[in-house]
Formats: C-alpha cells, structure tokens, sequence
C-alpha cells in the first residue's frame, strides 16, 4: 500500500491501517470473513471448487445489502462511485 495517499486522493476513501492483532479495528474484513465461513467452513479445501463456484459466491456476496454502506450491496455502491467518478 505504498501508493495508498494517491488512492485516496484519486477515490476520496480513506485508507486506515489496522495495528496488528486487532480484529475490533477491521469490521467489514471480519464480517466478510464470516459470511465466506458460511458457504467454505474453515479448513474447507478450496481447490474443490470451480472458478464458477467460486464466482457464484463472490457474486452473491456482493449482491447482499450491507449496513455499512447505507443498505446498498457492495455491487451497487461500487456502481454508484464509477458513475460519480466518470462524471468528474
């Protein structure tokens, strides 16, 4: 993340660095780990999936509303922010 002040003056997101061992500080990654747990138990062999499963996944993941990002899903606040960004 050697370039992380360029991506938040070229996004307007804030990148914040999370101390080591602290999973309190990183809420959307733990959630998301969480909701992976849901479809690949832990110790789950991913070598046993296709990449079409495994973008089955991706996609419902992002399809799924999220409080953090007003109730939209990852997949429409990341349209969102390519439409306001090609408009700039």
């Amino acid at each position: 993340m050697c370039l992380h002040e360029e991506i938040e003056d070229l996004t307007g997101f804030r990148i914040y660095f999370c101390d080591p061992h602290s999973p309190w500080q990183r809420g959307t990654n733990e959630n998301t780990n969480g909701l992976l747990r849901e479809y690949f138990p832990k110790d789950t062999n991913l070598s046993r999936y296709t990449p079409r499963d495994l973008a089955q996944v991706a996609r419902q993941l992002n399809e799924r509303p999220r409080y953090v990002l007003g109730d939209r899903t990852p997949a429409e606040a990341m349209r969102d922010w390519s439409t306001a960004l090609a408009h700039d």
